[in-house]
């Protein structure tokens, strides 16, 4: 889950009235665009509406490792600087509207030597290091007739099948189609297709998709789905994904308040298609969760399973809406069953304003992935040793408990300023393959918000 809020959008203290003809050539690296938008500075609506946000986010991480690591460190942090511009325009009038996004980052290191480097806060040079810098940008056009909206370009994604995330320095960026449409009052519509994928640490996207245990390589994926009975007591989702040659996903949500009462209940269906590049997958994952709030007190309780060979797997950093999938762990082993406790206290009530905690605690058992089908992604052939190598035992176990502290300023020259500290314990047994790893976050994140145009 992700350590940093992924819609921070509380605005900044100043409002700097600015032309945008010279962002979106910041932005795009192009001056096409800066062109189109300075053509567009007479058409009412681009410019109304608009909105520009660069958000300063200052991050600190560091990994101990207790038990071997992958990468042979016992120890590794670095510490980063960031600035994520970002800008929406409105859209021109007439029966489609015309609209531009456009985003821009910078990265800087702070500190983290050879040695220590490999948090995913910094791309590594040919030598091991982390960069000095990196730096990417992107847009995309956006075309809306009534309340729908066709969206083409790179840009952020959310959904239960397909999600990117925002963990580190840099948000992921997605590249393809996207149209959401609100024609029905209670109902977002979605669909989208996506052909190439930017890394958090990455400047430049490319055509492959990470998974939590496989990798498909020049691939594509594609969703359909909705968002039920939305800012209802209750409601729910449904949603459909296939990534190319790999599976096919479903998925489905029901959720409801009563009272001071939040029941929430997620299920994923999982099965190979095409040519199967990551082997035979027929997998179910679901969690039940429920949380009670008590004036400044929450108290949630879930519980989720795995039943299937192969572990549950997905594709984006953040597409996996089972309730314990969490900071560092995602409990999706397969086989696994797994159970939270979690409390969080709003101190604002208590007469802190802006200051929250949280802690948790989910521990999984019952991992076996001995048999996975042989020669899958979750079942190599190992040359070396002439055997199939399962990336997880039988009997497979393991803990994680976070603590978290977040305090954002709620008035003054500092106003939205916020401050996330965060310690994160895991520990595991050699079945379920995973770090024994205490890991730190410190993050300063600061939005300003420039505006109106």
């Amino acid at each position: 889950m992700s350590p940093v809020s992924k819609n921070l959008s509380a605005p900044g203290p100043a409002n700097v009235s600015l032309k945008p003809l010279w962002l979106l050539a910041l932005l795009t690296g192009s001056t096409a665009p800066a062109m189109a938008a300075q053509n567009a500075q007479d058409i009412p609506g681009f410019l109304e509406g608009a909105s520009l946000e660069v958000l300063s986010r200052n991050f600190y991480l560091n990994n101990d490792y207790r038990s071997p690591a992958p990468s042979g460190k016992s120890y590794t942090k670095e510490w980063a600087q960031g600035f994520i511009a970002t800008f929406e325009s409105g859209f021109t009038p007439g029966a489609i509207g015309v609209g531009i996004d456009a985003h821009g980052f910078l990265g800087l290191k702070l500190d983290g030597g050879k040695g220590h480097s490999g948090t995913g806060l910094l791309p590594l040079d040919h030598d091991g290091r982390g960069e000095d810098s990196y730096s990417s940008a992107g847009g995309a056009l956006k075309l809306k007739a009534s309340r729908t909206t066709l969206t083409l370009g790179e840009m952020t994604v959310a959904t239960p099948v397909f999600d990117t995330a925002d963990k580190r320095l840099q948000p992921e960026y997605a590249s393809g189609l996207l149209l959401s449409s609100r024609e029905f009052e209670g109902v977002e519509l979605q669909a989208g297709h996506f052909n190439a994928f930017k890394n958090q640490d990455a400047s430049t996207r490319e055509g492959d998709f990470t998974g939590y245990g496989a990798t498909t390589r020049h691939a594509s994926i594609g969703f359909i789905g909705a968002d039920l009975f939305t800012d209802q007591a209750l409601g729910g989702a449904l949603y459909a994904s296939e990534l190319s040659d790999t599976w096919r996903q479903y998925y489905a949500n029901l959720h409801a308040s009563l009272g001071q009462l939040f029941l929430d209940g997620n299920l994923y269906h999982t099965r190979d298609q095409g040519r199967a590049e990551a082997g035979a997958i027929d997998t179910t994952a679901y969690s039940l969760s429920g949380k009670y709030r008590i004036d400044a007190q929450a108290f949630t309780l879930g519980y989720q399973k795995i039943h299937g060979d192969t572990p549950f797997d997905f594709v984006g950093g953040d597409s996996i809406y089972l309730a314990n999938s969490i900071k560092y762990a995602d409990f999706n082993g397969p086989g696994e069953r797994s159970w939270q406790a979690r409390y969080d206290l709003d101190l604002g009530v208590l007469g802190i304003p802006g200051l929250s905690f949280m802690a948790r605690y989910v521990s999984g058992r019952g991992i076996d992935g001995s048999h996975a089908p042989q020669g899958g992604a979750y079942n190599p052939f190992d040359a070396d040793s002439g055997t199939y190598n399962p990336q997880q035992g039988r009997g497979g176990r393991h803990w994680e408990r976070d603590l978290d502290l977040h305090y954002i300023v709620q008035a003054g020259p500092a106003k939205d300023l916020s401050l996330q500290l965060s310690h994160v314990s895991h520990r595991a047994n050699s079945a379920q393959a995973g770090d024994d790893i205490d890991r730190l976050y410190i993050v300063i994140q600061y939005p300003l918000k420039l505006g109106p145009f």
